[in-house]
C-alpha cells in the first residue's frame, strides 16, 4: 500500500492518489491498483495527476511490479483525456453488485 501526495508552491496539497499492491489470479507476479487519485480543482490541466500516475508506475517498478491498473466513471472526461495519454484502455466493464 502507498499514497503520494503533490505539492504546489507554499505548501499547499493540490493532489494525491492511493495504490495498493496485490496478488492477481491472472498473473503470477503482485500487481498494483491505483485506488483513488484527486487533483485539486483548480489545479486540474496543470500535470498533477500525470505527475501522481508516474510516482505510482515508478514506485511499482521500484517494486518489481510490472502492471499498474485503475477504474474511472465512463462520465470522467476530463480524466479520460489524460488516462489515454498514460495508459491504455483494456476494454473491461465493471459489475457489482452490495449484499
Amino acid at each position: 500500500c502507498g499514497s503520494l501526495g503533490k505539492m504546489a508552491p507554499g505548501s499547499r496539497l493540490v493532489g494525491l492518489t492511493h495504490f495498493l499492491f496485490h496478488r492477481s489470479t491472472t498473473r503470477i507476479e503482485p500487481t498494483c491498483y491505483l485506488q483513488d487519485l484527486f487533483t485539486a480543482p483548480d489545479m486540474r490541466g496543470q500535470g498533477v495527476g500525470r505527475a501522481l500516475i508516474l510516482g505510482v508506475y515508478q514506485a511499482a517498478k521500484s517494486a518489481g511490479i510490472r502492471e499498474v491498473y485503475w477504474q474511472t466513471h465512463e462520465t470522467n472526461g476530463a480524466g479520460r483525456l489524460l488516462y489515454d495519454k498514460v495508459a491504455r484502455h483494456a476494454g473491461y466493464i465493471v459489475y457489482e453488485h452490495e449484499v
